[in-house]
């Protein structure tokens, strides 16, 4: 029986293009009836059908051939498991057609770097979006949840819940909010108990 290549591809974002990743697995000599693809979920979903269905689809001997690292695991945990499940199965790994034996000392070690290297990057782009937001948030351009209330409708609804005259159901038709927004209102003035 004949070796197999076996082709993933995934993008983040329902926006994204798979196009450049399925003409690189072409290129690589994936058939297109063996490209297996997710698209809109991240790298760090482990519950992606395109993957398990592209694992589920080598054989011992095959080929399991992937763009690049990223898109086939964002973790280093993430990336070992799926590696150590090929290894045990005896399928090579293709990176961006660079084939490895996941059973080569050599391989194995490319692995480990290549993995540490897709974290490390998600990392920093998770704290480059950090940093984004937080110079965002310094210069008044990111402002987080707007209260449902202006600060005039606060103060006019505590008012109008001292009287006694209002339950919270007749505070949140008024006002036209849940009664949460209203619990909530009522817990952020001192001495006002909701009931």
């Amino acid at each position: 029986m004949s070796a197999t290549i076996i082709g993933y591809a995934r993008c983040s974002t329902d926006e994204q293009d798979l196009t450049a990743q399925q003409q690189r697995l072409a290129e690589l000599g994936v058939a297109d009836e063996r490209i297996y693809l997710d698209h809109g979920l991240t790298g760090t979903t482990r519950a992606r059908p395109g993957l398990d269905q592209a694992l589920a689809a080598v054989r011992e001997g095959d080929t399991l051939a992937v763009p690049k690292l990223d898109r086939l695991a964002r973790s280093v945990p993430d990336a070992r498991a799926i590696g150590d499940s090929l290894a045990e199965r005896g399928i090579k790994l293709s990176l961006g057609g660079q084939v490895y034996a996941p059973n080569d000392p050599m391989g194995k070690m490319f692995f480990n770097i290549l993995a540490t290297f897709a974290e490390f990057e998600v990392d920093l782009l998770r704290a480059r979006t950090k940093e984004g937001m937080a110079v965002a948030k310094a210069k008044g351009k990111l402002r987080g949840k707007q209260p449902k209330l202006s600060a005039k409708q606060q103060r006019e609804l505590v008012r109008m819940y001292r009287t006694g005259e209002y339950t919270i159901a007749d505070l949140a038709e008024v006002f036209t909010v849940s009664r949460t927004t209203i619990y909530r209102t009522l817990q952020r003035e001192p001495n006002e108990q909701a009931h």
